[in-house]
């Protein structure tokens, strides 16, 4: 199970990165006209990915140590996570569905987000979670 939990929490990551790379390559930390800029704080956006990947560091000391302490700090950091990314999912929403712009630009930079990498990004985040949680209860073990 804690294998399991690291593969498919890589797997997670690597999704986030696609997703966070193409908001900041979209301009995405950039001061934008009010209405056109990013709906995602900085502080919301890098703070899901500091915290993911501090627990995921953890999650391999875990895996390494097989101190139990470790998964379940992992497990808190990555339900935090959790929540802040539902944050930004919910915030993601409008800006996918809204249509482009009456001055032809293509509005904030998480619309440039691709369905496909937000919707694994998503399971497999849910899947980790479970995972995680499963591991640090011993289940299958």
């Amino acid at each position: 199970m804690d294998i399991a939990a690291l593969i498919v929490w890589i797997l997670t990551a690597g999704g986030g990165f696609v997703l966070l790379g193409t908001w900041v390559a979209k301009g995405g930390t950039r001061s934008q006209p009010a209405g056109a800029g990013s709906r995602f704080p900085p502080a919301l956006i890098f703070g899901h990915f500091l915290l993911a990947a501090a627990g995921l560091v953890l999650w391999i000391v875990y895996v390494a140590t097989g101190k139990n302490a470790l998964a379940w700090i992992a497990f808190v950091l990555l339900a935090v996570v959790a929540l802040m990314g539902f944050a930004m999912f919910a915030r993601w929403l409008p800006s996918y569905r809204a249509a482009g712009t009456a001055d032809g630009t293509t509005g904030p930079a998480e619309r440039h987000f691709p369905v496909p990498v937000v919707a694994g990004h998503g399971l497999l985040a849910a899947t980790t979670l479970v995972l995680v949680l499963l591991a640090a209860l011993n289940v299958g073990s």
